[in-house]
This record gives C-alpha cells, structure tokens and sequence, in this order.
C-alpha cells in the first residue's frame, strides 16, 4: 500500500487551518481525507516508474502525493492559486511533481487522474474525450450517480449523452 500523510481528516484540518484555506463551491472543491480512497485511485490507475500523468485539480496534495509515491511523474493543473502556497509545501518532498497553471503536456502518452466536483465532471471528462490528446488511461472519481450514468445501458432510465460519449471514447468500469 502506498503510505499517505496528508490523507487524513486531522492532517487535511490542519493545512486548511495553516494555510487558511477554506473549500471554494465555485471551484467545487472537496479535499480527499482517506488513504484508503488515495490507495485505490492510485490502483486503479495502474501506474508504473516514469509514467506521464496529469492530475486535475491536485487541491491540497493528498492524491497528488499518492501519484507521487508511486513512481510516476505527475503535472497537476490547478486553478485555484490560494493552493499554490499550500502544494509547494505539502510536496515539498516530491521532485517528480509539477504544479501548474493550466497547460497542455508535451504530446507524450500520459495517464489523466482526478477527484472531479459535481458539477464541473461533465465538462472536463467531455473536454478530455474529444481533446485528441495521448490519453492512455483516465481515472476518476465522481459522485456515483454520474458513475451510473457514465456506465449506464441503452435504454435505462440513466442513459444519455455522457454514456454514449464515455462508452464511445473508452471502455467504462
């Protein structure tokens, strides 16, 4: 398992209080506190030594830090400057991680994987899909009612555009 010190409701508490960061609603933010669900987003993405991700929306570092650990070389897009203080600091350890401003990466194969708010999923996984970009493997975590609708069959109540989207552009589960 990937040992994680940021993800933890105390630790995230304490950068909040630190830093004097409150969760912004416009950004939809939302600061993972369980290693567990670091753990299996991490998992989940298969990453190996060397591989190229780019993480949306990094917040304060608590999955960037477990993309870190495992070996990969992680760009973080970030919109929310108040953050950049608190990441400078909270991955301090980490010379495989990158905080930007958003940018594209340099057209290499790269693996995307974010904890999406509510309502701006439906954009960003669009805008990914139909990029054209060497997306190799996306993983993300979002509510599970838009999970059910990325996944759902033809002719269930939840079917629609981002189902035919998501299943048109890649293979669900």
């Amino acid at each position: 398992m990937i040992e994680s010190v940021i993800a933890s409701p105390e630790v995230v508490h304490y950068i909040c209080k630190r830093f004097g960061i409150q969760m912004s609603k416009k950004l939809g933010q939302n600061f993972l506190i369980k290693r567990t669900v670091v753990d299996k987003i991490v998992q989940a993405a298969e990453l190996e030594v060397g591989d190229a991700v780019l993480e949306v929306g990094p917040g304060i570092g608590t999955l960037t830090q477990g993309l870190a650990q495992s070996g990969a070389n992680v760009t973080s897009v970030e919109l929310d400057r108040r953050l950049l203080e608190v990441l400078d600091t909270t991955l301090e350890a980490y010379d495989n991680v990158r905080i930007i401003i958003p940018e594209l990466m340099d057209h290499k194969p790269f693996k995307v994987v974010a904890n999406l708010p509510y309502y701006i999923t439906t954009p960003i996984i669009m805008s990914l899909l139909e990029s054209k970009l060497p997306i190799e493997r996306l993983v993300v975590m979002v509510q599970k009612e838009v999970a059910e609708r990325m996944i759902a069959k033809p002719g269930t109540k939840m079917y629609g555009a981002l189902s035919v989207a998501v299943q048109y552009y890649t293979d669900p589960y």
